[in-house]
């Protein structure tokens, strides 16, 4: 984890994990959704805020490789950066770690982008604010 990197330590609960006893691949997407929302609001962001304005932030790809399962009860944090990767889109660098050892869990890459009220790719000067 770099030093920049913002981090947001959670917990596994029983009801994440499937039938072999480990976090469901999809529960993955959820830790690190919340993450980059807490990361965003400690950015400044207010997503009610930017939609009132028209600008919508949606996620165009997700990159995952699943390195380590978690289970019921682990204790972890994920960790957000972000990199600008044109005018138009960002990419959020995401890692999952098991909080007892570091242990590395997932590493992600979520690509997303501001599209406006009609639902097309818009540059906003407000987006510039996460880069800084």
């Amino acid at each position: 984890m770099s030093e920049q990197s913002f981090k947001l330590d959670l917990e596994v609960r029983d009801y994440e994990c499937d039938m072999e006893g480990i976090v469901n691949n999809a529960v993955y997407m959820n830790y690190l959704e919340h993450t980059r929302h807490a990361f965003l609001k400690h950015k400044g962001f207010d997503f009610a805020a930017l939609t009132q304005k028209g600008i919508h932030l949606v996620v165009i790809r997700t990159e995952a490789d699943y390195l380590h399962p978690l289970r019921s009860g682990d204790t972890f944090y994920v960790t957000a950066n972000v990199e600008r990767i044109s005018k138009l889109r960002f990419g959020f660098l995401q890692d999952i770690f098991r909080m007892q050892d570091s242990k590395p869990i997932l590493k992600a890459k979520i690509i997303g982008t501001s599209l406006n009220a009609e639902g097309k790719p818009t540059y906003y000067q407000e987006i510039e604010e996460l880069f800084k």
